[in-house]
């Protein structure tokens, strides 16, 4: 049996991934910061539910020499673990800032290195990161969110030619919007109201979130997308989820950048 470990498996397109691949008789290893809260996943079969947190290296260090003496193996890595930084840039404190690409950038880099070791010595590995069609356009008010995105794109796409020299592969998963807890829990919005000339576009942006996250793809069309980028056996890189995803890449392809940008606020009103 193959072994997948999974980031951010509490919940999500991670919880769906592990269910998913575990129905298909995988190995799953499901981490995620808070494991002794976890009924669902605990009660699968060959899944093995552990502590990792993206921010503390010697948790993920733990995860993965524990993953390693559970299942003597791991072929496939998905670092899924993520939230949203939005609002205006102004608003958010240095703390902030940092503890977003710390989480979105740095965790998913530490993970990676964690296990990058293990492949080179099996020659062979899977590496899937979970990007965002916010790594190939931007939406008003996601300054640094897009930014950890768009860094996971170009750390994927540069990855990719390493892994390649020991027989492993990078995948680019980039949803759209997928019916899951991101506008909530996954979610961080900052403004200062006090900043005036911001306000028109932050009322904007927060009446049209959930016009946009009515239309979600269902979550386990992601996790499906993992498992078609892990199974088809192709050296296809990306990987786009969602019909909004599609119509953004194809949009972001056909206009120029001002034309772009000028189609982007007026669905803002602006």
């Amino acid at each position: 049996m193959k072994t997948i470990f999974i980031t951010g498996s509490s919940s999500g397109i991670g919880k769906e991934t592990a269910k998913l691949f575990q129905s298909k008789n995988w190995n799953v290893v499901a981490t995620m910061r808070r494991p002794e809260e976890e009924e669902e996943l605990t009660k699968l079969d060959n899944v093995f539910v552990t502590k990792l947190d993206v921010l503390n290296l010697e948790s993920i260090q733990d995860a993965v020499k524990k993953a390693i003496s559970k299942f003597g193996k791991i072929d496939v890595l998905v670092n899924n673990a993520g939230y949203g930084a939005y609002g205006t840039l102004e608003s958010f404190s240095k703390e902030q800032i940092i503890r977003q690409f710390h989480t979105n950038v740095i965790g998913l880099l530490d993970v990676t290195k964690a296990l990058l070791p293990h492949f080179r010595e099996n020659e062979a590995g899977t590496i899937v990161n979970v990007s965002s069609i916010g790594g190939r356009i931007t939406f008003p008010l996601g300054s640094l969110y897009h930014g950890t995105k768009f860094a996971v794109e170009g750390i994927s796409e540069s990855l990719n030619y390493e892994v390649g020299q020991f027989g492993g592969k990078v995948k680019i998963i980039e949803p759209g919007s997928i019916a899951t807890d991101f506008g909530t829990r996954s979610f961080d919005f900052s403004h200062n109201e006090e900043l005036t000339q911001y306000n028109n576009l932050v009322t904007s942006a927060l009446d049209l979130f959930p016009k946009m996250l009515s239309n979600s793809s269902p979550v386990n069309l992601a996790s499906e997308t993992i498992y078609e980028a892990v199974t088809d056996e192709s050296g296809k890189l990306r990987y786009v989820v969602g019909e909004d995803a599609k119509l953004h890449e194809l949009n972001r392809k056909q206009f120029d950048d001002e034309t772009f940008a000028k189609n982007m606020l007026s669905q803002y009103g602006l």
